[in-house]
This record gives structure tokens, C-alpha cells and sequence, in this order.
């Protein structure tokens, strides 16, 4: 029996035991995921069942059942829908049990493709991988368009005003966390503001929808959406936005990342991912280059963020040299959000 930091084996086992149907004690759990996000383990049980267990990560300040209570309720509500998610099996909101809320979902097998070696590993031809930029983009409309009343999801977040929020918390986040002025992150946030596109009827939003946050099977058809977090309602063309900027094909020139999966031969561009999305969902992509340069400059208050911390020290002592590549990533993420804008 494993014993990882993060699962209290005698309470997680009890807790299984007594909620999870067909689940049978002992236990194996094998961290899959960890970081500052959710910490992800594998449960295997005795039966020979696969499960897959998500907490928040060790040191989580506030323990409420907030967070994973969220992203359990989506999966849940999702279920029904054509959105393909992990089965939704149990969750658990008393903190005694494991020190923190968890929730517990059916395993499923695919593969996640986070670099051009796993994606020509796990797709061997161009046809699968055609079909992976296929699916991806088809899965993301199905999203968009989930019934919210039929998921029970319709009060998930505010149906209104969606990138007026967004652009008010990046750039109050922005300014509280700078290590130095950066101009072209304040033109973009004026430029951003006074242009906001006619926001049609609030969506599910991912929030953080790409490639490697999505499991696919060997022939490129995606099989699970992961990483809920940040789900919410909204402007659903902000996913697209930034997919756009996340996603680098074989014969695309600029992208937030470089050397990713998807430049591998068969993978889609960018503008056959954006006719795809068009033809399926309806929408009007007119305005797509204000939700690529709002998603270039969100990810360069983001990340601006991620080098402030790590310069205060959060990951040890690093001389800042070390840490140079954040600030650079940062200054290219508002170019690029300044060029599409």
C-alpha cells in the first residue's frame, strides 16, 4: 500500500469503502499530478477498479469545500451532456476525513500530449493527429453549447459582462504583482476596454482549454476534458481565443509556446482550428483577433505573476539571470497581445 503525501490512507480507505459503489479496500494511491494546482492520485483497489482521486494542494490555506465542490458539481452536471468528462463517483466535504474537501471520478485511459515527442509517440500517423485537431475543436463547441438548465449549471457564475470582469482582475492582478512598468500591458488593457465585442448569451467557459488539458484516445479523438478549476460562465469565444494563442501548427509562425505537440506533421493551423469552430458552432468569428489579444495579455499578467513570486523567493534562492525567461515570456505574450489588438 502506498502512502503519499496528501492522503490519510485509514480515512481515504474507510471513506471508499463506505461511498464509492464496487470500490474495494486495500487501496494503491499513486500521486499522478501535484504542484500548486489540485494535487491528481491514482486509486487502484482490490477489485481491480481505477479510480482517480483530486484535493487541493498540501498547504491550502483556505480547506473549504469550495473548490472541489465546484469542479465536482460541473463534471457532474456534464455527464448528460455530449462533453466527454471522467464519471463523476463521489465527493466528500468533511475535511476530518483527509484534512482538505476531495472528490472521486471514474479513470479513463488516453493519452495527454504536452510536447511533439508524446503527440508523434501516442499519434503515429497524420491522420489521427488531423482528427485530434478535428475533435479538440468539436469538443470545445459542445461545451459552448451545453443546456444550462438541463446540467444544472445555470448558476454557475455571472451571465453578463464577462470580459469587463476578466480585464478588471488580470490587471488589478497586474498591478499588485509588477516587478516593473510595462507599457504595452497598460495600452492593451485601455485598448481592450474600449473595444469589448456585443457578448452574446453566457456559455460554459473552460477557461483553460487546450490540448494537454484533454485526454485522447489512440486514433485522436479527445475522450476526457481535464482541469475544471477555473471553469465559469461566459464569453465562449474567449476559449477560442485562447486555443488560438496555445496552439502552434506545423505551418504556424507565432504562438505564446514554441515546439509544441501540435506542430507535428497533420496537426491543424490556427486558421483551420478557427473555420472549424465556425462551421460547427455558428458563432461569428469576426472579432477573434480582440479574444487572441485579450488572451496574449492575460497570460502576460499571469505569468507576470508566477516570476513576481518566484522572485520574492518562492522558489528558493535563484539568482534572478535563472528566472529571466519568465520576464521575457511576459514581454512577448503583450507584444504579441499589442499586434493582434
Amino acid at each position: 500500500m502506498s502512502n503519499p503525501a496528501g492522503i490519510d490512507v485509514d480515512n481515504v480507505t474507510a471513506w471508499l469503502d463506505a461511498h464509492i459503489e464496487g470500490a474495494q479496500s486495500p487501496y494503491r494511491f499513486d500521486l499522478i499530478a501535484g504542484g500548486h494546482s489540485n494535487l491528481t492520485f491514482s486509486v487502484r483497489d482490490a477489485a481491480g477498479n481505477h479510480f482517480v482521486l483530486r484535493r487541493p494542494p498540501l498547504g491550502h490555506v483556505l480547506a473549504s469545500a469550495h473548490d472541489m465542490g465546484r469542479e465536482h458539481r460541473i463534471i457532474s452536471g456534464l455527464q448528460a451532456s455530449a462533453v466527454p468528462v471522467a464519471p463523476a463517483l463521489g465527493f466528500c466535504d468533511d475535511v476530518d476525513v483527509n484534512g482538505a474537501p476531495f472528490y472521486v471520478m471514474g479513470f479513463v485511459d488516453g493519452h495527454v500530449l504536452r510536447d511533439r515527442d508524446s503527440a508523434e509517440r501516442a499519434l503515429v500517423d497524420e491522420t489521427s493527429r488531423s482528427n485530434a485537431s478535428r475533435s479538440l475543436v468539436d469538443t470545445m463547441a459542445a461545451i459552448h453549447a451545453v443546456d444550462l438548465d438541463a446540467a444544472g449549471l445555470t448558476d454557475l457564475g455571472r451571465h453578463e459582462g464577462y470580459i469587463e470582469r476578466q480585464l478588471k482582475r488580470w490587471y488589478g492582478q497586474w498591478n499588485q504583482g509588477k516587478t516593473r512598468e510595462l507599457g504595452a500591458v497598460d495600452r492593451v488593457y485601455e485598448g481592450l476596454l474600449a473595444r469589448v465585442p456585443e457578448q452574446g448569451p453566457a456559455t460554459i467557459v473552460h477557461g483553460d482549454y487546450r490540448l494537454d488539458n484533454c485526454m485522447v484516445g489512440d486514433d485522436g479523438a479527445v475522450v476526457a476534458v481535464l482541469d475544471w478549476e477555473i471553469c465559469t460562465l461566459g464569453d465562449p469565444l474567449a476559449d477560442v481565443g485562447l486555443l488560438q494563442v496555445y496552439w502552434n501548427g506545423p505551418n504556424d509562425t507565432e504562438g505564446a509556446w514554441s515546439g509544441t505537440a501540435t506542430s507535428a506533421p497533420g496537426f491543424w493551423d490556427r486558421s483551420d482550428l478557427a473555420a472549424r469552430y465556425a462551421e460547427v458552432s455558428g458563432r461569428d468569428l469576426s472579432q477573434l483577433d480582440f479574444y487572441i489579444a485579450f488572451a496574449f495579455w492575460k497570460l502576460a499578467c499571469i505569468i507576470e505573476g508566477v516570476y513576481s513570486r518566484y522572485l520574492g523567493g518562492a522558489l528558493g534562492d535563484r539568482p534572478p539571470e535563472e528566472l529571466a525567461p519568465f520576464k521575457l515570456q511576459v514581454e512577448q505574450a503583450a507584444a504579441s497581445a499589442e499586434r493582434y489588438l
